[in-house]
């Protein structure tokens, strides 16, 4: 009974320093697993010693590990993949194959490791970058839709998929007498599981969660669903794979059901829980000394880990066709060592593939580098500019749109450039054309200027913010600017810009946030749109006008509230 008393007493103690530690990174504005890490150090035995039995904790955390991996299965989109499969799968590939290769040659010269194994191993967790912290800073800054948001996810989904490849064959490492042989029959298993799951997947657990959720009951519901994730892991163990590609795999079946979405729903609750566990236990394994000893390695660890993806990122992105600032862009967003590479580091120390000292040091240096991501994002497009304004790059990359990727007549004058050609610009742009206004698009999504070449529609293909753009788009000789960009950033750099060629041009930006409203409108755009009030006030007008109110009454209200730029509908 004492023994039940002490683990509850501990188990009470992690979860509250998680919140804590969550709590206050959370409002820092950095990741929360960096609260975690902290908060396990701070009560660990190498911290204030508050956990009498850090093994325990460990095997509830071996589930948070499991749920991540099966959330991540469940999340996996093969449409978002096929979607933009050419830099996803060879791109993503090509990074991971390159960074592996570096890592693995870099760390066996400088004497970091003792064979090419542990390399190898090294090289795929450096690899790897964080689907969260990326996800999490693009989100928060409205860039997913932007062309650099698409190009990092696609690549962050393949990474996850190798994930799943690297767990397979992780356990064959530590076989290097006969590794070829441990790593085929590592992945002959694998396809052999791999098979029998999805015929499992495709057979027996759809009609088995149909069943289930006919009884309405949510309790079974999640019951299922987690016994299904723990079961199909305990299988990989049995094989001789890990748990964690069993429970990956085990997201990749639920995936496929009608059910996923209400699966992955109730599990979240649970995955958040067990995974604060599963990072607060790193923490407790952290020792002081070894950091603080060896504080200047794990610095100059960090900056070349990061210098160095990015440098390899980079003329990837390019050399698949986008532009420079994409490139610049995306390679300083997917820099850092991501969060799974913690499952990687933990199963290779418990091979022998990592030394305990060098794994302290790789925890170190990837919460660093996860803590300096949401920074190097944020001034992305500020570096971009200024590196395409050093005569080295002039020279050597090409920065302006090249001849095929401008469709303009020979002469063109008092037409509207519309800035950006998603959903919203598709609308701007049928407006005026039913108008017989002539227009100017520039876009530098590939799909979005194969449209407009089917439709025979004027365009520069490029970033709209850069200025060897805009000096193509004759902005001296047009009537107006239509900004639909949904880069926060990229707006403001391109009102600014456009001011500076055309000071008297009429330019109407779309915001994202409210704060920004006033920004743009100080910078100098004549009107600025917010979307989400505009549909609001549409559907305050059709409510309206369906109560019996006048349309004349009824477009004046909406006229004042736009006259003063949203201000009375403002949250405060």
């Amino acid at each position: 009974m004492a023994n039940v008393d002490s683990f509850i007493i501990d188990l009470t103690v992690v979860l509250g320093a998680s919140v804590v530690g969550g709590f206050i990174t959370n409002r820092l504005k950095q990741p929360l697993l960096i609260g975690y890490l902290l908060s396990g150090f701070i009560i660990g035995p190498f911290g204030f010693g508050l956990i009498s039995n850090v093994e325990d904790i460990k095997s509830l955390a071996e589930i948070g590990v499991a749920l991540l991996l099966f959330t991540l299965g469940v999340e996996f989109s093969l449409a978002e993949l096929k979607r933009v499969k050419d830099i996803a799968l060879k791109g993503s590939f090509l990074q991971i194959g390159i960074t592996i290769g570096f890592v693995a040659i870099f760390a066996l010269f400088s004497g970091w490791v003792d064979n090419p194994i542990q390399g190898i191993f090294l090289g795929a967790v450096i690899s790897l970058s964080s689907t969260a912290v990326v996800l999490k800073t693009l989100t928060e800054k409205g860039e997913i839709n932007t062309i650099h948001g698409q190009v990092m996810l696609a690549i962050l989904i393949t990474q996850d998929l190798a994930l799943g490849l690297m767990l397979a064959i992780l356990p064959a490492l530590n076989q290097p007498d006969n590794l070829a042989m441990a790593i085929m029959a590592a992945i002959l298993k694998a396809l052999i599981f791999f098979a029998s799951a999805f015929v499992v997947g495709y057979w027996l657990i759809p009609p088995l969660m149909k069943t289930v959720a006919q009884t309405e009951n949510s309790e079974l519901f999640i019951l299922t669903t987690i016994t299904i994730c723990l079961g199909i892991a305990l299988v990989t163990a049995k094989l001789g794979l890990s748990i964690e590609m069993g429970a990956f795999v085990a997201g990749l079946i639920i995936a496929e059901i009608e059910y996923s979405d209400q699966a992955l729903a109730k599990v979240i609750p649970l995955r958040d829980t067990f995974a604060s566990l599963f990072f607060a236990s790193i923490g407790m394994l952290i020792e002081p000394n070894i950091l603080l000893d060896n504080l200047g390695l794990i610095l100059g660890l960090v900056a070349l880990i990061m210098l160095g993806k990015a440098c390899i990122i980079f003329p990837i992105i390019y050399r698949f066709g986008y532009s420079f600032k994409t490139a610049i862009e995306a390679s300083l967003g997917l820099n850092q060592i991501g969060e799974f590479s913690f499952v990687l580091a933990l199963m290779g120390q418990e091979l022998g593939l990592i030394s305990q000292e060098k794994y302290l040091l790789l925890i170190g240096t990837t919460a660093i580098t996860l803590v300096l991501t949401p920074l190097g994002m944020r001034f992305a497009p500020e570096i971009a500019d200024w590196l395409a304004r050093l005569p080295l790059i002039k020279r050597h990359f090409n920065l302006e749109p090249k001849d095929k990727d401008v469709f303009l007549p020979d002469t063109i004058c008092d037409h509207v450039v519309v800035a950006g050609y998603g959903r919203v610009g598709q609308v701007i742009v049928s407006v005026l054309h039913n108008r017989n206004y002539p227009v100017l698009v520039i876009e530098n999504s590939e799909a979005a200027a194969k449209k407009l070449r089917q439709e025979k529609i004027s365009h520069i293909f490029g970033d709209a913010d850069a200025e060897l753009v805009l000096e193509k788009a004759h902005l001296t000789q047009a009537k107006a600017l239509a900004i639909a960009l949904p880069n926060p950033a990229s707006t403001r750099i391109l009102l600014k810009h456009a001011l500076e060629i055309a000071p008297d041009l009429a330019i109407v930006a779309r915001s994202h946030t409210n704060q920004e409203i006033d920004i743009l409108a100080q910078m100098g755009a004549k009107e600025v749109v917010q979307p989400e009030f505009e549909a609001a006030l549409e559907m305050g007008s059709q409510i309206l006008t369906t109560l019996g109110e006048a349309k004349p009454m009824v477009n004046h209200v909406l006229d004042e509230i736009r006259e003063d730029r949203y201000l009375s509908v403002r949250s405060q």
